[in-house]
């Protein structure tokens, strides 16, 4: 959507109406992780890790909603969550109860949870479930797949390499890039804001240009 455009919103139907341009902050980041649901989530868990490479960062048990997630890293930049219930009586049990798994929700990050919920309300989307964990770590809110085309939709503010594992966050502190040589050229690593790094390889050719247009900037 650009400035320069709004939308009456209708059930899964908008309709494009040209006015003002709206002055807003709202912005998203990135889509953070996907959230997948499972019964059986040891075997989920194994697939996952086993096979797939996928490292394991943060994790936690709600008592009330008798959930558990686990954030997932695999290569530099992609993450997944796995839930499953802990209990009966678990906010997942209409989702699993035809199905061993599936995907849930998808988790889009957000620098500014309020400029996201202005937005959405001056455009007419509903949301649902504002809420704000202690210190302020983590606020989200949601989108009810009957009003977001089947899929639902969170949308948060957090600090994203809070919930990796130390082996996937940028490992150089104060800076926010680390060169190594190797027999090729150098690599170069790249703290990146949505978590973790980014890696590129060089060659010596390559990097001798780098430095060159670096010198002429």
């Amino acid at each position: 959507m650009t400035s320069h455009e709004s939308f009456s919103y209708i059930g899964n139907h908008f309709r494009e109406e040209f006015l003002i341009p709206m002055p807003t902050k709202f912005t998203i980041s990135r889509i953070d992780h996907v959230s997948i649901a499972v019964r059986d989530y040891e075997k989920a868990e194994k697939f996952f890790r086993t096979v797939l490479g996928a490292i394991p960062g943060a994790s936690a048990v709600d008592p009330k909603a008798k959930y558990l997630w686990q954030i997932f890293s695999l290569g530099d930049l992609t993450r997944l969550e796995l839930l499953k219930a802990t209990g009966q009586g678990s906010f997942l049990d209409g989702f699993l109860s035809e199905r061993q798994g599936g995907v849930h929700h998808i988790t889009l990050q957000t620098p500014d949870i309020a400029e996201a919920r202005k937005y959405l309300e001056e455009n007419g989307i509903p949301y649902f479930g504002y809420h704000e964990y202690q210190e302020s770590y983590w606020k989200e809110i949601f989108i009810h797949p009957r009003d977001a085309f089947g899929v639902l939709i969170q949308i948060a503010e957090f600090n994203a390499d809070d919930w990796l594992n130390d082996s996937v966050r940028f490992s150089e502190k104060g800076k926010r890039w680390q060169i190594e040589k190797d027999a090729s050229g150098i690599r170069l690593n790249f703290s990146h804001p949505g978590g973790g790094h980014v890696t590129m390889q060089l060659t010596r050719e390559e990097a001798d240009q780098l430095i060159e247009d670096l010198k002429a900037r």
